[in-house]
């Protein structure tokens, strides 16, 4: 991860601003926090994720026919509401201070309780997964991502080989992620249930930068029991502009 030093350098921040006393620091798992308005509209707006559910930016229909619209809206509705609820009931309960990021307390989640990790898991989760699709989506990343990727994986053809093997590998229910590293380079790997990268207790951590639900209710009314199909019809909706746009926060 980039120090603030050089953030700064690359969104040209320190030579436009007329401010003294910039302050920056790194919490968490990438999320920034500053001093200086610009760069808490910047990476910090594009990382951070709140307790509440975000309103979806297409149809339930808009990525068909490789997402059918029965099952985008039961999964948003139903199952990812009702994590946003639980997650609410949650952190009044556990007295969370709702003000910070919620990536923070998934970096220290077990420190709290099962309800919680259950419910902020999965409400972080989707709440990246309906960002990272698009009814425009498909195609290949461009810029530095495609570097890091090619760099990372040899091709895209090798990351997308090995990222599909990760999401139809998971046993029973949970993600398949691509995260960016404490060391700054790309990793693909899976977590069971509604855990993330993102979180202490983690066996594969980073900074998620897309995230595959293979949980069944993400595809069985249309794929049944052939997740394969639906991991490899994901590349049809994936946004790589979303995607893009969160490793250049990190990076």
């Amino acid at each position: 991860m980039k120090t603030p030093e050089r953030l700064l350098s690359r969104r040209e921040f320190m030579s436009n601003s007329t401010k003294a006393g910039l302050a920056v620091g790194l919490v968490g798992s990438g999320i920034l926090t500053a001093c200086s308005n610009e760069v808490k509209g910047d990476a910090q707006a594009v990382l951070a994720t709140s307790f509440t559910q975000t309103p979806l930016a297409y149809d339930f229909a808009a990525l068909e026919p490789h997402i059918d619209a029965q099952t985008m809206e039961i999964h948003y509705t139903k199952h990812a509401a009702g994590y946003a609820k639980n997650l609410g009931d949650a952190i009044v309960d556990e007295k969370v201070d709702t003000n910070k990021p919620l990536e923070e307390v998934l970096a220290k989640i077990s420190s709290y309780s099962t309800k919680m990790r259950n419910n902020g898991g999965g409400h972080y989760n989707h709440e990246l997964f309906w960002k990272i699709m698009s009814p425009q989506g498909g195609g290949k990343p461009e810029g530095a991502l495609a570097e890091a990727i090619n760099s990372g994986f040899g091709s895209f053809e090798t990351f997308v080989e090995q990222f599909e093997t990760a999401a139809k590998t998971r046993f029973g229910s949970g993600w398949a992620w691509l995260v960016v590293g404490e060391d700054q380079k790309l990793a693909i790997g899976s977590t069971p249930n509604q855990d993330n990268p993102l979180m202490d207790i983690s066996d594969f951590k980073g900074t998620p930068l897309m995230g595959l639900d293979v949980w069944e209710h993400a595809y069985y009314l249309h794929y049944q029991n052939r997740r394969p199909e639906y991991v490899s019809a994901f590349w049809n909706v994936i946004n790589w502009n979303a995607v893009a746009e969160r490793y250049n926060a990190i990076i």
